[in-house]
């Protein structure tokens, strides 16, 4: 899985204790995903564990794909600070790093596959 660079240096850090649910299978995405700075972050589908992010992944990225409600729950596996992207800095970056929409991208074709296995 990809590791990504580019939050880094935001200063727009939400900080989690271990346990907390960042958002729930079903809420409303409000077009966001998640960059993990710190820490580490379980994806929770149907009271099952199916992906685990670690610092320097992203988690919640089908939010900006579509408008949805979730499709799992993320919830921090231990403390855990977390970058929110809105739809307007994904596009930022999109734009900027073209690279970058081809990380999402094969990040989310990962996911998939292992989802379908």
């Amino acid at each position: 899985m990809y590791q990504i660079d580019f939050f880094k240096k935001q200063e727009n850090v939400v900080e989690y204790k271990a346990g907390d649910t960042i958002f729930e299978e079903g809420a409303d995405s409000n077009s966001t995903m998640y960059a993990v700075r710190e820490g580490t972050v379980e994806i929770v589908l149907k009271g099952a564990v199916i992906d685990t992010i670690e610092a320097g992944q992203f988690f919640g990225e089908m939010s900006l794909v579509d408008t949805a409600p979730r499709s799992a729950t993320a919830r921090a596996k231990t403390d855990a600070k977390v970058i929110p992207v809105d739809r307007s800095r994904f596009l930022f970056l999109v734009h900027e790093t073209p690279t970058f929409a081809l990380q999402v991208m094969h990040t989310m074709s990962e996911r998939l596959r292992r989802l379908m296995n």
